[in-house]
């Protein structure tokens, strides 16, 4: 089974398993009075300059613990002093270590908007979402058909959730664009093999139509990339791994933000 396959798959699993304790009508009703309590997620990325949306991680398939025993709220915290625009976590237990309730305490530790990052395969998916405290959701063409991934997004927009749609080739944009993607998630990393090329991005870039948010997701470590990706228009920067391996969080975000190098003394 391919590595998408096999995520997906854990993704439908663990939502089986949560929608036999917590049903979808139970969900609804949490989220009944959340419009007085919304953080524009899509209007943090758009400010002037290039917007940092910094990510809680604790591991990943590719390289395995990142920051175990991490304090979501102790991050995340650090990230907003440091400049950060918005927050994205990982919810996804069985490769990423991530949970719901990491989500839920981000959102109490901090103001800013918070991307809900999963494999988002099903509506229930987007309502514990909301629910939990994301003001955004992650959708990944790769992971789903067509007709699914345009549901999926109607269904997000639906319930006041903006939505990044996440591409890794010119046949995704594409397939994105159709559906009205607002926010294009251009990611590095292949996600058949986890190999990562910079690269991806400016190649991609040059097929996006003007008006649309662009956020380059994976491989970025150092102020360098970030001038080169200011530089070609895009809009934010998705950085998890580089920042939860730094001792100091708070000045990880500030020194990228700043043009110098984070430091990265964490030793897992």
């Amino acid at each position: 089974m391919a590595m998408i396959e096999e995520l997906v798959a854990a993704a439908r699993e663990g939502t089986d398993r949560r929608r036999a304790i917590v049903s979808l009508a139970q969900l609804e009703e949490q989220i009944g009075g959340r419009e007085d309590d919304r953080r524009p997620f899509n209007e943090a990325l758009t400010r002037p300059g290039l917007s940092l949306i910094a990510e809680f991680k604790r591991r990943s398939p590719s390289v395995g613990d990142i920051r175990a025993g991490a304090d979501v709220a102790e991050i995340v915290s650090a990230y907003e002093r440091g400049g950060a625009a918005a927050l994205s976590v990982l919810t996804e237990e069985a490769h990423f270590g991530g949970s719901l309730e990491d989500l839920a305490a981000a959102r109490a530790a901090t103001g800013l908007p918070i991307l809900r990052k999963d494999f988002v395969v099903e509506p229930y998916q987007l309502y514990e979402a909301a629910a939990s405290g994301a003001d955004a959701v992650l959708l990944i063409v790769a992971a789903l058909p067509d007709e699914e991934l345009e549901h999926l997004h109607d269904e997000a927009r639906g319930i006041d959730l903006d939505v990044v749609v996440e591409v890794h080739s010119d046949d995704e944009l594409d397939t994105a664009l159709n559906i009205g993607a607002e926010v294009l998630g251009i990611n590095n990393r292949n996600l058949a093999d986890f190999s990562v090329d910079l690269r991806t991005t400016f190649e991609l870039m040059p097929d996006v139509p003007a008006g649309k948010t662009v956020v380059s997701e994976s491989g970025i470590a150092d102020s360098d990339q970030l001038s080169e990706l200011a530089e070609i228009g895009v809009d934010a920067v998705l950085i998890g791994e580089t920042l939860m391996r730094a001792d100091d969080p708070e000045a990880a975000v500030r020194n990228l933000l700043a043009g110098e190098e984070p430091t990265s003394e964490y030793q897992l």
